[in-house]
């Protein structure tokens, strides 16, 4: 006697990216709502200053915001040079897709080409692994490819950092600083 078994096809969302960078804020309100039903903001965040941020959302094909990337321009001491501080965050519905992967690979094709054409205002893009699964998963010291971010050491939270410069980058000149007396 055999069985039958019927499995239901795993459904996978294909997402859109919708880009923000360097554009109008045509997107705002979506995103603003779906940080408010998600709750990715504290109080003390100011919420517009965060959408002059955002790099890409994603979307749903029924248009639902899924989840949202930023960025902030920073240069950390041990490094000395100008890197877009990546941040990410997923909508609780999608966080079991690949979704991140998704944003990061994409936020970065973004950044890098902006960069490309605008003489390079950051070199590179940061990552600081909150999320304690990544740093678990993800042991390799260098990522594989599409996303290629390499471990640098720990942050001062103690948590994993990780860089990728872009095509071209050159290292800027340090600033100098005042010879002592």
């Amino acid at each position: 006697m055999t069985q039958e078994t019927t499995s239901t096809p795993t459904v996978r969302p294909r997402f859109t990216l919708v880009k923000h960078w360097q554009e109008p804020g045509e997107n705002d309100t979506a995103v603003l709502a779906f940080w408010k039903r998600e709750g990715a903001l504290s109080g003390d965040v100011k919420a517009e200053e965060r959408l002059r941020q955002v790099v890409l959302h994603a979307q749903t094909p029924e248009g639902e915001v899924a989840g949202v990337c930023t960025v902030v321009s920073m240069t950390l001491p041990r490094l000395g040079q100008p890197m877009y501080y990546y941040r990410c965050f997923i909508g609780k519905q999608w966080r079991k897709t690949r979704l991140v992967n998704t944003l990061l690979v994409g936020a970065f094709d973004t950044l890098e080409n902006y960069a490309c054409s605008n003489d390079y205002p950051c070199i590179g893009m940061m990552l600081e692994l909150e999320n304690a699964r990544f740093g678990e998963t993800l042991q390799r010291a260098v990522w594989p490819p599409p996303t290629k971010f390499i471990y640098i050491g720990k942050s001062q939270r103690n948590l994993d950092l990780r860089i990728r410069y872009f095509r071209g980058a050159r290292l800027k000149k340090a600033a100098k600083t005042p010879a002592a007396s």
